[in-house]
């Protein structure tokens, strides 16, 4: 019996090892060195403006940090899942509405946070205000 449940813990460890490596070499890749990128924000009542710059960021979030001294600002905050956009530029999404800050990479709907997001040379990031 003891033998048993050894050799469950060895099985249950080697999967998780394995997950995570897995993690580790699908996640996307942020390319180095200089890229154009551009910003849109669509706020609440489908106005839209847009930023656009050139940065070394390697992921979003620094990106929308150099993209500050064009006027785009945010704030965010930490979630278990990363850092969660709760404001742009001054318009704060309201949870009560059921409303918040949807991230559009390229036109697709994001897949990861702002912290985790990859920078690619000709990227357009859009933050959409919208509600579920």
């Amino acid at each position: 019996m003891k033998n048993k449940k050894s050799l469950w813990i060895i099985i249950l460890a080697a999967v998780a090892a394995v997950m995570l490596g897995v993690y580790f070499f699908a996640k996307p890749k942020p390319a180095a060195g200089a890229k154009a990128v551009v910003i849109e924000v669509r706020d609440k009542e489908g106005n839209e403006k847009s930023y656009s710059g050139n940065t070394d960021a390697e992921f979003l979030k620094d990106a929308m940090d150099d993209l500050s001294s064009a006027g785009f600002a945010y704030e965010a905050s930490d979630s278990e899942y990363g850092l969660f956009v709760t404001s742009v530029n001054g318009v704060t999404a309201d949870p009560a509405d059921s409303a918040y800050w949807a991230v559009y990479v390229n036109g697709e709907y994001g897949q990861y946070g702002i912290s985790e997001q990859p920078v690619a040379d000709g990227d357009t990031f859009t933050f959409a205000y919208e509600t579920y």
